[in-house]
Parts: structure tokens; sequence; C-alpha cells
């Protein structure tokens, strides 16, 4: 007999959905829009979500986590998203980028070095990947590793990186171009670099359009010494790493649209029934009610297959392309969402006091972020065997 089909969550999953929600509610709201005006990180509310057990969610027990599965961990993010993005961003990229590699790859020292200490909310991790001549081309990686006696020397520089200049940040996970493989092509190698090493230095990017209140920084390597103990899984094995930390990054990504969209929608909702124009809620008029329509319809379309994506990773099935297409339909959502959504507030939407100006602009970067769209069709474009035979 088949197994049976359910789209239902557990008790637990929807619990979790109830206890972010009324945190973000309660406690993110009322200090997401002077947190974004003067572009602050809050080092507080990161410590609460830790206090909370957001971080490390999908970590075992054993190592200070949750022992979570993917997708509690995605609904803790998209409920988050549909308050603010920049805590949404702290959290996804902290377990996502940081904390998700150093679990699936690192030694037991390793793990039993760093985990605790990013499961609490202290602290947070980094992953630094994107440079000035590096981006959709991971390949282009610049920044090098030479091998010295005892260990690693690192020159280069790493940009647009979450969470690596604040000061509880620990460090950051670093991929460098370590050697040439037999065939020519080159060699990377990921390494677990420590804040405060000789050379190694950070600065944030201010003046950003969106995520503002998220730290964002560049990362400078000059002659950084690293022992062979910092090395994460083996040398040559950084480029594997790094693609199967953004599948899993993608999920999170998503889940950050998925939230965007939902917020901005029923603020659109709420609005539209309050706002009267000829002697009847906007809502009513049918140019409206339509477009409110197609955001809850487009919504529930993008939940339920981040969810089966997410499902496939708890599974360990493969879920590469999934992700990808999850990635890319949750950001186009968010896009129409928070586009209806300002149409829906007229000229009030423009202005910051109006929480939809802050979610118009957050959405953007689920576009670009860990992936262009551009790059999540060329993803699935492969998965499908668009290039066979070229």
């Amino acid at each position: 007999m088949p197994s049976a089909l359910s789209f239902d969550l557990s008790e637990d999953h929807n619990m979790i959905r109830e206890t972010v929600r009324a945190f973000a509610e309660k406690e993110v709201r009322p200090k997401a829009h002077e947190l974004d005006r003067g572009e602050t990180f809050s080092a507080e509310l990161t410590k609460r979500m830790g206090e909370m057990g957001l971080f490390g969610m999908q970590i075992g027990p054993e190592y200070g986590g949750q022992g979570l599965d993917y997708v509690s961990y995605i609904i803790a993010v998209e409920e988050m998203a549909r308050v603010d993005g920049s805590q949404a961003a702290t959290l996804a990229a902290h377990n996502s980028l940081g904390v998700g590699p150093i679990h699936d790859f690192g030694s037991e020292e390793q793990k039993k070095k760093y985990l605790p200490k990013l499961c609490t909310g202290e602290h947070v991790w980094a992953f630094g990947l994107t440079e000035p001549d590096a981006g959709s081309d991971a390949g282009g990686t610049q920044t090098k590793a030479v091998k010295v006696d005892g260990g690693w020397q690192m020159t280069g520089a790493k940009m647009f990186i979450t969470n690596a200049t604040v000061p509880c940040s620990l460090g950051a996970t670093v991929q460098a171009v370590s050697g040439k493989r037999p065939d020519g092509k080159k060699e990377y190698t990921c390494f677990l670099v420590e804040k405060g090493a000789p050379g190694y230095t950070t600065r944030p990017m201010k003046d950003k359009m969106l995520w503002r209140a998220s730290d964002t920084g560049e990362l400078y390597f000059d002659k950084v010494k690293i022992p062979d103990s910092q090395v994460l899984g083996k040398p040559g094995d950084g480029f594997k790493q790094m693609l199967k930390t953004l599948d899993a990054g993608r999920l999170s990504i998503a889940a950050m649209g998925l939230g965007c969209a939902q917020g901005a929608y029923e603020l659109g909702l709420q609005y539209a029934k309050q706002r009267k124009q000829f002697g009847a809620p906007i809502a009513t008029f049918q140019a409206n009610a339509f477009k409110l329509a197609d955001m809850a319809t487009q919504i529930e379309h993008a939940r339920l297959y981040l969810y089966y994506a997410c499902w496939l990773k708890d599974q360990k099935r493969p879920y590469a392309k999934e992700s990808a297409m999850a990635k890319l339909n949750c950001a186009e959502v968010a896009r129409m969402c928070v586009t209806h959504a300002l149409q829906l507030f007229g000229g009030y939407g423009f202005m910051g006091e109006f929480q939809i100006e802050r979610f118009f602009r957050d959405q953007k970067l689920i576009e670009v972020g860990e992936g262009t769209s551009e790059i999540q069709r060329l993803v699935i474009s492969r998965a499908i065997g668009c290039y066979e035979g070229s």
C-alpha cells in the first residue's frame, strides 16, 4: 500500500509558527522602522532569537541546537520575514551559511569548538564567498590560500558578507583558491577564519537600499596565517561544500521571499478594507479585489512548493533543482505582492512611516541574494537537461 499523502503540519510546526509570529509582532515590529532608518544591527534582538532557540534549530542537542527538521527552521524564517527582512536575514544567514557548513563538513573538534557558542544568539558566524569580481561566477574567486609550514597563508578580499563585521561575530567560513587540480582547473578550500586573526580585518558596508538593519560587510585578508586545524573538511573540497551550502541557503532565502509576500499581502488587505474612495472600501473595487486574490493564490502555491522542497531535504533526497525552483518562485511572488500592495496604498505607500515602503525595498534582494533569479533559471535549465551534450 502506498503511504498516505498529508499536507498537515505537525503540532510542533504550528507551535513554532505561533511562537515566532508572537515574538516578531511584539518585539521586532515596534523596532523595525527605527532600526532600518538608523542602519542599526540589533545585538539585543539577535540574542533574543538565540534565547528562543532560533539559532541552530537544525543542529543536534549534543552541539547546543534544537535538533529540529528543516521545515521548522524555514517556518521560523518565514515568520520573521513577514515582519522584518533585516532580522530574518540575520537569522537565515547565521543558520544556513554560518552554522550549516560547520555542522555539515566540520570535524568533530570544530563542531565542539564552535557550534555551542553559535547556537546561543550571543555570537554569529559568516560565510565568505562573494568578491568584487566573483558573484554569480563563484569560480572567479581570487582570494588565495598558499600552503606554508604549519598551515596556510590567505590573501584577498570578500564583499556583501552578512554577519561578519559586528562585535558579536566570531569569524567566517572563507572559500579561497588553494591550488590547481590535475586537470589544470582551480582547486578551492574553505577555511574557518576567526575574528582577531592577525591580518584579518572587516569593514561594514553602509547606505544600503534594503535590509538596512542587518550587518553587511567587506572582509580583507593580508597574509592571514591559518593553522591546518582550521581547514573545513578536506583541502580541495571547498567548491563542493559551497554548492551544497547554497542549495540549502536558497531554501531560507525562499522563505524570506514567502514571508515578505505574506507580510505585504496582509498590509495591503488591511489597508484596502479601511481606505475608502467613492464612498466604499477600496477592497470592494474589482481591480483591487483581484489583486488581493492573485496575491493570496500565489502565496499559497509558493508555500506548498517551498515546504515540499524542504521535505525532500529532510528526507535526504536530492533537492537542488527544487530549491532553485522554490527560490525563484518565492522571489517573483514577493515582487508581485509588494508591487500590488504598494499600488493599493497609493501615495502613502511611498512614505517611510508606512511599512509597505520597507517591504518594497527589502524584496529586491530576494531576486539577487544567494544566486540571482537568472542563475536559478540556469540551475533549473541544466537540471531538466537543456544542455545535455553541449
